[in-house]
């Protein structure tokens, strides 16, 4: 787990670090693939504070020419998509719509919750 000074307190925070992140690199980055990483991020991190009372743990790292998020939270339940909403139900938009945009996408249950680790091609 992160430690709590680590863990964005809010998606726009998240963002801001994924950008710096990906700025630091000194290879030029699309801004389509710039654009993609920040929504990515903005959606997994907001929905764990929607739906899941949190962001408990949160890593953002390049690793060769890939772009690897890991967003944990509280609640063993899965990312719902409006395909899987019961009537009066709101949202479920943003899941597919992150795993479209990424390379991979992978959710582990942890002992405290879930881990959804996504990665996003840079090249």
């Amino acid at each position: 787990m992160t430690k709590a000074a680590e863990r964005p307190a809010t998606a726009a925070q998240a963002r801001d670090r994924v950008h710096a992140l990906l700025h630091s690199r000194p290879e030029s980055l699309d801004e389509v693939v710039l654009t993609d990483a920040l929504l990515i991020t903005s959606e997994l991190v907001t929905n764990a504070h929607r739906h899941a009372g949190g962001v408990t743990g949160f890593t953002a790292r390049i690793a060769g020419d890939r772009l690897e998020l890991r967003v944990e939270d509280a609640s063993p339940q899965l990312p719902a998509t409006a395909s899987r909403h019961r009537p009066g139900d709101i949202g479920g938009y943003g899941w597919p719509m992150v795993c479209q945009l990424a390379t991979s996408v992978d959710i582990v249950h942890t002992a405290h919750g879930k881990a959804i680790h996504v990665t996003l091609q840079l090249r």
